[in-house]
């Protein structure tokens, strides 16, 4: 009887070792959330709705019509950086990781990206391939240290009904102001007609709604943000300006003041204002609620990027890419991560659908991209779109100190000096103790 179990034993392991799975394996970490009870055997790319499902169906694509790699999917909580530190620290980081754009110089500063021109060059993707916006995200110090995903910024969300009540509309068309005095003047005219603010916006535990507003209207003054990688300069009679007028909206009441993100984006959906500035990756579910019968937005929606009230066009964004850390691999690996690449960039379209700007100009001139909704008339932030320069590195951390900052400003508690003094002082502070 032992001599048959053994005999069965032996069979056993030889029949495991013959389906040993031989092929070259990637492993690939994002974030975008989890889907696998709807996505997770789907290839049809086209019928995929949102962020995770469209990734998620474009991996499940490519590893259908490449039997010969194994793609190890790891999906991680947003935005993934802890885990992603833990893993680098540990010497066993994935060959491809989404992350921001704005955030690459930290990580790159310290040596842990691959510079990766070479193995795009190799999958036939050129820099000259990207947008503008696209390249400024992901070269830093000269070097391409990404593939970029996308382009993400924030929009002016407009209810062209209420606009018109006010006034605000010309041959179906939003009426935006070209001059921080014209704004004041349209608010106070929409406020009158409508009863309601103006603006909606998040300024409750949402720094970024503060920041983007300073940093996109000091690029558009031309103004020099970070002299170098040590110093911030905030006091200046540009970013005085930029927070004044912001200030003056508050007091008016031309402004929602107590709602978060959430609160704001129920009020926008409701009808409550007039305009809410918040993200491109809004676009998909306010559309669908412009296209509801019975909803407040219902054919009153339109969007359309920052008015320019000083200086020129700008437009301050970010993006996700495509990053390498830095690990042994092997040619195979290398050429295997090049054809996810390659999959990823020919699919670049496809994510464009969820809401964001593509990150491949060609993306930009297809008349199925233009045929989405208002993305025509967003598609120049692809080349107006500007960062923070490259070697701004914990650039989370900085929005955070000057958010609260500003805050206290444009809420009245703070002096608006005081408060960019305070700002320029706390994050001189922290960009000094930068190993």
């Amino acid at each position: 009887m032992s001599r048959l179990v053994s005999l069965l034993l032996a069979v056993v392991a030889l029949a495991g070792c013959g389906r040993a799975d031989d092929r070259t394996e990637i492993v690939v970490q994002r974030f975008f959330g989890e889907c696998g009870a709807v996505y997770g055997q789907s290839t049809d790319v086209a019928a995929a709705d949102g962020e995770c499902g469209t990734l998620t169906t474009i991996i499940n694509r490519f590893q259908a019509e490449n039997p010969d790699i194994r793609v190890r999917l790891n999906v991680v909580a947003w935005p993934g950086y802890p885990q992603l530190s833990a893993q680098i620290a540990a010497g066993d980081p994935p060959d491809l990781v989404t992350m921001h754009q704005s955030v690459i110089s930290d990580y790159q500063g310290r040596g842990l990206l691959e510079p990766m021109g070479g193995l795009l060059r190799g999958a036939g993707i050129g820099p000259e391939t990207f947008t503008e916006a696209g390249r400024r995200g992901v070269v830093k110090g000269g070097r391409v240290y990404g593939m970029p995903w996308d382009t993400i910024g924030r929009l002016f969300h407009i209810n062209t009904g209420l606009m018109a009540q006010a006034g605000l509309m010309r041959d179906g068309q939003p009426v935006l102001p070209n001059s921080p005095e014209e704004m004041l003047d349209h608010a106070r005219r929409f406020r009158a007609a409508t009863g309601n603010p103006y603006l909606i916006q998040a300024q409750v535990n949402a720094p970024d709604t503060h920041v983007g507003n300073l940093y996109t209207y000091l690029l558009a003054q031309g103004a020099v943000i970070f002299p170098d990688a040590r110093h911030i300069r905030l006091r200046t009679p540009e970013a005085r300006r930029i927070v004044e007028l912001f200030r003056t909206l508050n007091a008016e009441r031309l402004s929602t003041t107590n709602q978060d993100f959430p609160g704001a984006t129920a009020a926008f959906i409701n009808g409550q204002g007039g305009i809410f500035p918040t993200g491109t990756w809004m676009i998909g579910p306010y559309e669908a609620e412009a296209g509801t019968p019975g909803q407040p937005l219902y054919r009153s929606y339109a969007v359309r990027p920052f008015p320019r009230l000083w200086g020129s066009e700008a437009a301050f964004v970010d993006g996700h890419a495509w990053v390498m850390p830095r690990r042994e691999r092997s040619r195979t690996e290398r050429a295997a991560v090049g054809r996810f690449l390659r999959f990823l960039a020919d699919h670049n379209f496809d994510w464009t659908r969820t809401g964001h700007l593509p990150s491949f100009a060609a993306v930009l001139d297809r008349p199925d991209f233009r045929a989405l909704p208002h993305r025509a008339e967003i598609a120049e932030m692809a080349g107006t779109g500007q960062q923070l320069p490259d070697y701004v590195q914990r650039q989370s951390a900085i929005q955070g100190l000057i958010g609260e900052e500003l805050e206290a400003a444009v809420s009245g508690i703070k002096p608006v000096d005081q408060a960019l003094a305070d700002a320029e002082r706390r994050v001189n502070e922290l960009l000094a103790q930068m190993i």
